[in-house]
């Protein structure tokens, strides 16, 4: 069963989410998380990448569609790309376990911004251009990874959600979007 994702106002979305305990990444217990988090991401045609708190779950987790990776940097030409579920599910998702932002730029940018949980609001934030993440994915491996553009961009979306911080906490210029045909709101 694919779970839903969550809404702002469900409290899970507030609380500072959990370490997970080395011994138990790569458990049943996680792998099964990781695989529901990538079912709920995989049925919004615009999303990105999405957390476990937005799943219901406490657990300080996110995952990125690795199809961002080919996408362009701007976040409107990445609206204007129709990526379209089977292609995100088939390329599959970035796994970022116990993630911690070790570098972020000076120089900021004002982007556009969403949330899988907060729909259908957009708005405007200021967000460091480049951000280094160090983490562990899927089987228990620590790395660090540095980006630019959209990518910084949904380190810093991302861990924000695993401190109880969502985005219109920090964005102006907040208007709302209905959804268009090619886009699940």
């Amino acid at each position: 069963m694919i779970p839903e994702i969550v809404q702002n106002g469900a409290s899970v979305l507030r609380k500072k989410a959990t370490e997970v305990p080395l011994s138990e990444i790569g458990s049943p217990k996680i792998r099964k998380i990781l695989k529901e988090m990538a079912s709920a991401l995989f049925t919004q045609d615009d999303g990105v990448a999405i957390a476990a708190p937005q799943i219901g779950v406490s657990l300080r987790i996110f995952l990125v569609a690795k199809a961002v990776l080919d996408m362009p940097e701007a976040i409107e030409e990445r609206k204007k790309v129709e990526h379209r579920k089977e292609l995100k599910q088939e390329a599959g998702c970035l796994t970022f376990i116990n993630p911690v932002i070790t570098k972020l730029s000076r120089d900021k940018a004002l982007l556009d911004e969403g949330c899988l949980s907060v729909r259908p609001l957009y708005g405007k934030i200021k967000r460091a251009k480049k951000a280094s993440i160090r983490a562990y994915d899927e089987n228990g491996n620590l790395f660090e990874r540095g980006a630019s553009g959209l990518l910084a961009q949904i380190f810093q979306h991302e861990t924000d959600h695993l401190e109880g911080i969502l985005f219109i906490d920090k964005a102006t210029n907040l208007r709302e979007m209905p959804p268009t045909e090619g886009r699940n709101n």
